[in-house]
This record gives structure tokens, sequence and C-alpha cells, in this order.
């Protein structure tokens, strides 16, 4: 069985992540979600080493064998894409680094797992991760439940990649 999964919505102003431990009678348990957040007005290497330092302390706390990494999206804006791409290059160092497995996974992909349909709303993701995972309410903000639905869709799929 696979030991914990950190999922991770990457961002350069803020990064949502969740940490579940699967469970043997059931899809898992959250252990915790939030976000990881850098200066607004700080230059980008300063956000990548803010981000970078961030995801270093999560995987030294929590441990995980996989860290789960929503892959790319395009977007319109072509500079968006690319100080993206910054954020996850760090993300995905900083877990290969730690030792983890590392899994990436295209948006529609974590929302049809987890939701069933691939242009899911971030309220339906959230409260199907409440759902899920029997919460009181969904994770918030809403990047945490981004990160924590990243997660539960590597759980959901990981029988099917193999």
């Amino acid at each position: 069985m696979t030991r914990r999964v950190l999922g991770i919505d990457p961002g350069t102003a803020v990064t949502g992540y969740g940490v579940i431990e699967p469970l043997p009678n059931r899809l898992g348990r959250l252990v915790e979600c939030g976000v990881l957040r850098t200066r607004a007005r700080a230059p980008l290497p300063e956000r990548l080493d803010t981000l970078f330092t961030g995801v270093v302390e999560l995987l030294a706390t929590h441990q995980p064998e996989v860290v789960a990494v929503e892959g790319i999206f395009y977007a319109k804006n072509v500079r968006t894409s690319l100080t993206m791409s910054h954020a996850r290059g760090v993300i995905l160092l900083a877990a290969v680094q730690g030792g983890a497995t590392v899994v990436e996974l295209p948006p529609a992909v974590v929302k049809k797992a987890v939701v069933g349909r691939g242009r899911a709303t971030k309220g339906q993701v959230a409260y199907m991760v409440q759902q899920l995972l029997r919460l009181q309410k969904p994770p918030a903000p809403a990047d945490a439940a981004d990160g924590v639905a990243i997660a539960l869709a590597h759980l959901l799929l990981r029988g099917r990649r193999r």
C-alpha cells in the first residue's frame, strides 16, 4: 500500500497542497492541507526560493512516498504559463531531491477522477473532496482543496496507470 501522498497545485503567488494517508478500508484520511504563499511584489527568484523551501519543509514533515503535481495547462497568457512552469520546476526538483516518486496529472484528469467530469468547477472539486474524505466541510482555501484533489486523483487512478 502506498504511504502518504502529497498533492500540489503549483502557483508562484499561492501554491495549494494536501497530504493524504491511504487507509485499508477507505480511500484515505486528510493529514494536512493548506497553502504556501509568496510575497506579491517579490522578485521571481525570491518567490521560487520561498516555494522550494516550503515544499522541502512539507517533505521533511510528512515524508510522502509520492508527490502528485498538477501538470501544465495552457493559459491564454503565455507569461502566466511560463511563470507557472518556473513554480512547477522548483516543486519537481524539491520532490526528487526529497526522494519521493513524482507523478504529474493534467488538470482535466484530476477533475475527471475526483468529480467525474473533466470540466468541473472549483466548487464541485471541493465538494467531492469533502465527500470522498468524509470531511465536515470542504478544505479551504480553494487552492488547498485543489492540492487535496490532486493527491486524491493519484490514489483513485494509481491502479489504472500501472
